[in-house]
């Protein structure tokens, strides 16, 4: 049997090559409902989880995850969107001049923080705070996004995920009283949220 274990390696590997070009980055800007549906139309852009990340707290839940923020974990192939893209895609869809929260959610759970896990992502989420100054044309200083090292993602219970599919009338009428969609074409002008501006 020995023998045989080596070779039973090699094949599996050979029928389910592992995705080398996998990557993830951790992202919170409000209500991860919106976060994860706003990503995950993105090309190259795998799968979008919502859960909680940035606290101390054990086994957060909705009732009780204080001191975590409200995040989405994505999962891309960067040979087929790069990082600056999906950077770009998420200072678009949320309020970078509010680091109280977002929108009409309120507090510490909803600040838009970028979660980096290494120098390399650092490096780029700092570059995208600069472009959104610049576009945005207002002081870096005034870009209220947190930049931190990524620590444990905790997963959000089931009925959080892919809510906005599962739940639309009530996803919509959501987003629609929270203002949402009306204060991103306020800050970035009327269509500038495209779901995906480089497919074009």
């Amino acid at each position: 049997m020995k023998f045989f274990l080596p070779l039973i390696i090699v094949f599996s590997i050979l029928i389910n090559p592992l995705n080398t070009n996998a990557e993830e980055l951790t992202l919170a800007g409000g209500c991860f409902w919106c976060l994860e549906h706003d990503l995950e139309s993105l090309k190259g852009i795998k799968n979008v989880q919502s859960g909680y990340s940035g606290g101390n707290l054990q086994n957060p839940t909705y009732e009780n995850h204080d001191g975590h923020q409200e995040v989405v974990l994505v999962n891309y192939d960067s040979k087929l969107v790069s990082l600056p893209e999906i950077l770009r895609l998420y200072l678009r869809n949320i309020d970078p001049l509010d680091g109280k929260g977002q929108f009409c959610d309120r507090g510490d759970s909803y600040r838009p923080v970028i979660f980096f896990k290494d120098s390399n992502q650092e490096s780029y989420a700092k570059d995208a705070l600069v472009s959104a100054s610049n576009e945005l044309r207002v002081p870096l200083e005034k870009i209220s996004v947190e930049l931190k090292s990524k620590g444990q993602f905790w997963l959000a219970e089931e009925y959080h995920q892919d809510f906005a599919e599962r739940n639309e009338l009530k996803y919509k009428f959501y987003r629609y009283s929270c203002g949402r969609d009306q204060r991103l074409d306020k800050l970035w002008g009327d269509n500038a949220r495209s779901t995906n501006p480089w497919s074009e």
